[in-house]
């Protein structure tokens, strides 16, 4: 079974704002919950083959894993990919703007997952789905309220 988790949320900022700070891997621990880290493999900046280790706490395990960056499109859209492991994944955020000062972010999570996890993936494309809420509502509040850039 595969799974597919879409979320989205409105931010009070323009699209640019929204797009470099969301796309800037030295932020994603900062509003993804479940991310400790994430390191360079290729040097920056972001472009089309970039790949990026990230160390992640999900369902009570740690996961280290590589994503490539596969399309890329400044303050619009960016796509990453990785096939390593049980559980290949392919991450796509979209920025649109809403108006002048109001951004529509959406993240979607979808992979096919293979042995045991692919059992699991109903139960994970539900803890996704509540993570990924949870992480787009810090967002919001780091971008609304905090004074991030």
């Amino acid at each position: 079974m595969a799974v597919d988790v879409q979320t989205e949320v409105v931010i009070a900022r323009p699209c640019d704002q929204v797009a470099a700070y969301a796309a800037d891997p030295a932020n994603a621990p900062h509003w993804y919950a479940n991310i400790a880290s994430v390191t360079w493999q290729t040097p920056p900046p972001m472009r089309v083959g970039s790949r990026l280790e990230f160390v992640a706490r999900f369902l009570g395990r740690t996961l280290v894993y590589t994503y490539e960056v596969v399309q890329y499109e400044p303050g619009a859209k960016l796509v990453m990919r990785t096939a390593q492991g049980p559980f290949p994944m392919e991450t796509t955020y979209l920025f649109d703007p809403v108006d002048a000062t109001r951004t529509r972010m959406r993240l979607r999570n979808r992979g096919q997952p293979a042995g045991f996890a692919a059992v699991a993936a109903p139960a994970m494309a539900a803890a996704m789905r509540r993570a990924n809420t949870k992480d787009l509502a810090r967002i919001k509040q780091l971008l609304e309220t905090e004074g991030q850039p």
